[in-house]
């Protein structure tokens, strides 16, 4: 994620924000699926994935597969129906089991297609099924829901999830907006496949991740149904609706591009967007494949946003971005959303990945080398903002998209390129996304692989540069 433009960001502190086949159920639990016997004595699954800057996003005791959603968003009322159908794994006997899902109105719930009694709890929606679910059971959720979806606040001030514009929505879900749209298991952790159909007024577009696999207009309304087939985590899902110029073509590599630019931003993204194809190649030189079959753009006219967000294939922009941007919130594609966090903490292995191929870009096209950018960065003083806290223990939810993850982030990976040389340091990146494709990281992963690949001891490095409060003492 990044300020779009360099505009100021949207945050109060000086921030750098910047159906399907099925996601894998967990190798433990595959010898349990389709056992049979007596109803087992459950438990009920726990309300958070344990993340502490975070506590109630996520849930436990199951794995959600895929999703299923099915929305109509009338533009004028900004009156949104839903129904949901989660496929889901239970990863204990389950008793009870939450949702994350703020604002709306449940209608109806059922699992496995039976009644189920459920309550809300602040963003927890309770589902108790008329059975215990067995451990290593497949199961289906459908959730009924209606209401006028607004966005939540952020620990540091910032709004994400369902954002109205003037012809529609911005639907940016980093880091907890998801649940203001759909029922959802909403942390990294647990990442799925989707479908979801979006029928909206005539005129308007609504744009999603992955695949279009076809639209309809009759009774002046338009629906769209969108598939992503690789595993998503719910942050990265959007349905964006808006009034969009779209254009679509396949790139030599065979990515099908996807972009819808509102048209009061469309001359000024035309130049930039058109670079996206070197764009994408250039990173797969450097970082392996790319890691999904489609790719493209998402530009509104969002002026009160002020950030872009890496929905997975679809980067989401509130404005033109410039190519440095679009640099960035590409490299996301392979580092943040192929590879996802298993801890928010870990924001940097986003954030800081992201921020170095920006580097890396100016560098090999005739802009700063990444060493003079990594040393005008060591010149500013002590009590500059960017020393504020070390990027791998930000602290807290407030500091995640703050100025140290992304500039501290990025010294970090340039440390270590001097440390090991260009060689090992873009084996290492390419060993990373290759390793961690469609999976989760954390920075022990990571640094362990570094040492692997480079032979050398690395800890003294990513210590001072990762855990260290203050300024290095040296660079």
């Amino acid at each position: 994620m990044t300020p779009l433009g360099r505009q100021p960001a949207r945050r109060p502190t000086a921030v750098l924000r910047r159906g399907a086949v099925l996601a894998t159920v967990p190798a433990a639990l595959a010898a349990l699926l389709g056992a049979t016997g007596p109803t087992p004595a459950g438990t009920a699954g726990a309300s958070g994935a344990g993340d502490p800057y975070f506590p109630l996003s996520g849930n436990g005791g199951y794995h959600v597969r895929h999703y299923g959603l099915t929305l109509r968003y009338d533009t004028s009322s900004r009156h949104l129906d839903g129904r949901a159908v989660l496929s889901a794994c239970a990863t204990q006997n389950l008793s009870r089991f939450d949702l994350d899902l703020k604002g709306l109105k449940v209608t109806g719930v059922t699992v496995d297609g039976t009644p189920a009694a459920f309550r809300r709890a602040g963003q927890e929606l309770v589902v108790t099924p008329r059975r215990t679910l067995r451990a290593g059971r497949d199961f289906r959720v459908t959730v009924t829901y209606d209401g006028t979806p607004k966005p939540v606040t952020d620990p540091d001030g910032s709004a994400d999830g369902w954002i109205p514009t003037d012809d529609g929505a911005f639907v940016a879900g980093e880091p907890q907006g998801a649940m203001t749209w759909f029922p959802a298991n909403s942390h990294p952790r647990d990442k799925s496949s989707y479908d979801i159909t979006v029928t909206v007024p005539q005129g308007r577009t609504a744009v999603a991740g992955g695949v279009l696999l076809g639209q309809r207009t009759e009774h002046g309304r338009t629906t769209f149904h969108w598939r992503e087939t690789e595993p998503t985590a719910a942050y990265l899902a959007t349905v964006t609706i808006g009034k969009f110029k779209v254009e679509q073509y396949t790139t030599h590599d065979g990515i099908h591009v996807y972009n819808a630019v509102d048209p009061r931003e469309a001359s000024a993204a035309a130049p930039v967007l058109k670079k996206l194809p070197s764009v994408l190649a250039w990173e797969s030189k450097l970082f392996g494949p790319y890691p999904f079959r489609s790719a493209g753009s998402i530009v509104d006219h969002a002026p009160d946003v002020g950030y872009a967000l890496e929905t997975q294939t679809r980067p989401l922009y509130d404005s033109a971005p410039d190519l440095s941007t679009l640099v960035h919130e590409n490299a996301h594609q392979w580092f943040g959303d192929s590879v996802s966090l298993t801890a928010w903490k870990d924001i940097w292995l986003n954030e800081g990945f992201a921020t170095y191929a920006e580097w890396l870009y100016a560098e090999q096209h005739g802009g700063d080398s990444a060493q003079k950018t990594f040393d005008a960065l060591y010149a500013r003083p002590a009590n500059d903002h960017l020393w504020a806290f070390p990027p791998g223990d930000p602290g807290s939810g407030r500091n995640i998209f703050d100025t140290p993850v992304y500039a501290r982030g990025a010294m970090t990976l340039h440390a270590l390129r001097k440390a090991v040389g260009d060689r090992d340091f873009f084996r290492i990146l390419r060993a990373w996304t290759a390793g961690h494709r469609g999976g989760h990281g954390t920075t022990a992963q990571f640094t362990g692989l570094a040492e692997r690949i480079s032979g050398k001891r690395l800890d003294g490095l990513f210590h001072t540069w990762l855990f260290t409060k203050g300024k290095p003492n040296s660079a």
